[in-house]
């Protein structure tokens, strides 16, 4: 998966198209991303002992990694990625429109 946690997407599709925000959490084996502020869910629970509260908690819910782009600053757009590596044999992603290292 081309997207890592602390990243800055841009959302291609679904209800919250046309926003940006960071990657909170990303979930390779799932191939989603959890976003910090978007997709938030209500859950309605009841008090299990004393260590949970009871009560309505917003839950963040994931979103395909396929619905959202990463953010290149550098051409204020969303980017595809693409791989280069320097001498040192270091790889690093790159915007395929500007060749810019995200």
């Amino acid at each position: 998966m081309k997207i890592h946690k602390g990243d800055e997407v841009y959302v291609l599709a679904g209800k919250f198209r046309g926003e940006r925000a960071n990657v909170e959490e990303a979930l390779p084996g799932a191939n989603k991303v959890i976003l910090d502020g978007l997709n938030i869910a209500k859950r309605h629970t009841k008090q299990a002992g004393s260590t949970m509260q009871a009560g309505i908690i917003d839950k963040l819910m994931p979103l395909d990694a396929s619905n959202v782009a990463i953010w290149c600053d550098d051409h204020k757009g969303p980017a595809k990625v693409g791989y280069k590596t320097d001498d040192d044999g270091v790889k690093h992603r790159v915007c395929r429109k500007c060749g810019v290292t995200l």
